[in-house]
């Protein structure tokens, strides 16, 4: 009986085995093989000592991934909390107009924020109207931040709202009934509490923002390299797929122990501090 049951037990795995292997393990694989190696097959260290020309687009990724994640926790943590709050069916409808905008194409919310940001977009033109200088937002290092945050936003509120939505409440109003204002409740309840959802909205926002490409095209304009904009060159233009697959490497450790440092710090998640 023992042996039936791991029997179908594995046979219940495996698809899952299967699919780790194909589209998880066989890829880190090739990135590992391509990186310390040349064109011809011959094992080398040139990928990687040729790296350091990239250490500026390397430290402007992970400057603006962590710009654009700090906003959207500052934007979804009070975001979060109000829904909460509200009735089930107010709940669902407001959880519908987050997620509302990634029903639609990631190109074509780009592309919407270059309509709106351009000298003469919809912004500038108001501005023109009511008799104020336009303003050059397209193009800048805040347009790609913009763009990142808009287009993350839903992924860093849905986690944190999905803890909310379950807080026990009698906790909160333990810590009111022993003296604490509105600060400290955050502060030493609700943040504890919601701490799992925090970081994995941190995670959810950060990787992705650290490794787009599409979004420094189209709202910086090329001026701003991040180190997707690289790795796509390489693959796409270049055809450097050695020098890709190395950078690909780096961005992946570079990923993984942002990812290790974050669980990390949820080791002690949902402890309250009175």
């Amino acid at each position: 009986m023992r042996n039936q049951s791991a029997l179908r037990s594995k046979l219940v795995s495996s698809p899952y085995i299967l699919w780790a292997i194909l589209f998880i393990i066989a890829p880190m694989i090739f990135v590992v093989y391509y990186s310390f190696t040349t064109a011809s097959g011959d094992f080398t260290l040139d990928n990687i000592k040729f790296l350091s020309k990239y250490l500026p687009t390397f430290l402007r990724s992970i400057w603006f991934g962590i710009v654009a994640t700090l906003i959207c926790l500052l934007i979804a943590f009070p975001t979060s909390y109000i829904i909460s709050q509200k009735s089930d069916k107010m709940q669902r409808t407001l959880i519908l107009l987050v997620m509302l905008p990634m029903w639609m194409s990631f190109l074509i919310r780009t592309y919407s924020w270059m309509a709106i940001l351009q000298d003469t977009g919809l912004i500038n033109s108001f501005l023109i109207k009511i008799g104020i200088d336009p303003v050059h937002m397209i193009n800048t290092g805040g347009a790609v931040i913009l763009g990142m945050v808009y287009n993350f936003l839903p992924y860093m509120i849905m986690p944190i709202y999905s803890v909310m939505a379950k807080l026990d409440f009698s906790m909160i109003e333990a810590c009111q009934d022993l003296g604490g204002n509105k600060i400290n409740v955050i502060r030493r309840c609700i943040i504890p509490l919601s701490m799992p959802g925090i970081v994995s909205g941190i995670t959810m926002v950060f990787v992705p923002s650290v490794s787009t490409f599409y979004i420094s095209q189209k709202l910086g304009g090329g001026s701003f390299d991040l180190i997707g904009d690289v790795i796509e060159r390489q693959f796409q233009q270049s055809y450097n797929y050695n020098l890709g697959a190395s950078l690909s490497l780096v961005l992946m450790i570079l990923i993984l122990v942002c990812m290790a440092v974050m669980n990390r710090f949820s080791g002690d998640e949902g402890e309250m501090v009175i």
